[in-house]
């Protein structure tokens, strides 16, 4: 099914994919203000992942501070870098883009979780690794905001060690 989802996300127009981030991040802006998110986690777009680098921005001017997921170690949770849109980035050992100068801060209330696929029950489908999941079985739990676009949407058992997400948010709803 990854695969499946994978390659679906891959093949959509770069116009429709730009048209669907917009969508996206505006839902997203007007979810931090109702939400009066303060801080917020967010993601370095992988593999055809939403783009949502233009509201990270405007919610950097609005005061919210972000944070990034750094891998430390595998079969481990995330840590998490402060980060400031524009600031030099490097890959890490996984080809995942991660501020250069790492500035490790505490997990933050609210977290973006990009989702390869989701289902009904607001449980996620990734790319297999767990580091979400293992981040979200710890106390104090962050919310979360899934992003994902609505065509992913699948049908999918969850596992024993999945965790559902409090809302996903995709081009045309919030779930």
């Amino acid at each position: 099914m990854r695969k499946a989802l994978l390659a679906a996300r891959r093949t959509l127009p770069e116009a429709t994919r730009t048209q669907w981030d917009a969508a996206i991040a505006q839902r997203l802006l007007d979810w931090c203000a109702q939400e009066n998110v303060g801080e917020l986690g967010v993601y370095w777009p992988l593999h055809g992942e939403p783009d949502l680098h233009g509201a990270y921005a405007q919610l950097a001017a609005r005061g919210v501070q972000l944070s990034l997921p750094v891998v430390l170690e595998k079969h481990a949770p995330l840590a998490f870098s402060t980060w400031t849109p524009g600031e030099a980035m490097v890959k890490d050992g996984m080809g995942v883009a991660v501020p250069a100068q790492l500035r490790l801060c505490p997990a933050p209330a609210t977290l973006l979780v990009p989702c390869l696929g989701f289902n009904e029950q607001r449980f996620r489908l990734g790319y297999g690794g767990g580091y979400y999941d293992r981040t979200l079985e710890h106390a104090p739990r962050p919310r979360t905001l899934g992003v994902a676009y609505g065509c992913l949407k699948a049908s999918f058992a969850s596992g024993t060690y999945d965790i559902a997400l409090d809302h996903i948010v995709t081009e045309g709803d919030l779930l």
